[in-house]
């Protein structure tokens, strides 16, 4: 199989893959702000590759898609599966350093023993006064909201809290009809209000300083690098995909400002 795809920013051609509604969400929130594609070679933009035995192999894809806009550096998303085991979307928006905005993320994954859910506004300077004060309060109740109909994700490793916010969405959630009815009744309109959100802030971001945006720089690069380094999907993607092309893929095309 190939795919037709000529750029980052035309829809994704994976069938029946679990979390379409929240990349076509993001594509419509986008369309109004005209978008171009991100750069990205066609040996990331589709990848296909096979596992398991030879008498009965599974077919993975992954497709890459991507844009930027006046005020988005990159918004891009790794889209990922592979036969009815394993379904994934990661999804980042970058801001570019010169607007006081946080990053966009949601991470959603389906494995055999069920669905992970993570969801965020991570700020680049989660320290800084002046990046937060004017959005946390915000999105701590939006957390609130609908962090209390789900259960909890387990505890976050001590190194990782420092990149995500006090809104930071994050469950475990069941396969099988409790899980579907989780995701439709709760995951999508959670991640709606995180998103409209955010969209908002972009909407009434304004420039800074270039001392200012060399502070934001700074906190974005050390989230990208820190992104980089403690990718939980590199052991799948070198499974699936080799070595080479996933540290080229993690470096490069998902978290490629370091």
């Amino acid at each position: 199989m190939q795919s037709n795809r000529n750029n980052s920013l035309e829809p994704v051609s994976i069938s029946n893959w679990r979390w379409a509604y929240f990349l076509d969400e993001t594509i419509k929130k986008f369309s109004t702000f005209e978008p171009s594609p991100y750069p990205i070679k066609n040996d990331f933009l589709f990848r296909e590759s096979f596992f398991g035995s030879s008498s009965n192999p599974k077919k993975v894809i992954l497709e890459t898609w991507g844009l930027k806009t006046e005020k988005i550096r990159q918004a891009r998303c790794a889209c990922l599966q592979a036969d009815e085991m394993t379904s994934v979307m990661n999804l980042v928006i970058s801001p570019f350093n010169n607007y006081d905005l946080p990053f966009f993320g949601a991470d959603f994954v389906t494995l055999p023993k069920g669905h992970l859910i993570a969801l965020d506004l991570q700020p680049a300077l989660k320290d800084d006064i002046v990046h937060t004060q004017y959005f946390l309060g915000k999105l701590k109740s939006i957390h609130a909201n609908w962090q209390s109909k789900l259960p909890l994700g387990g505890d976050i490793p001590l190194e990782a809290r420092k990149y995500f916010s006090p809104a930071f969405l994050w469950s475990r959630i069941p396969l099988g009809s409790e899980g579907d009815q989780l995701i439709s009744e709760i995951i999508k309109p959670a991640f709606d209000d995180y998103l409209n959100f955010f969209f908002d802030l972009i909407v009434n971001a304004k420039r800074m300083s270039l001392e200012r945006s060399s502070k934001v720089l700074n906190g974005q690069k050390k989230y990208m690098r820190y992104r980089a380094e403690k990718d939980p999907a590199r052991g799948m993607l070198r499974a699936f995909f080799g070595n080479e092309w996933t540290e080229q893929y993690i470096n490069n095309i998902l978290f490629d400002l370091q």
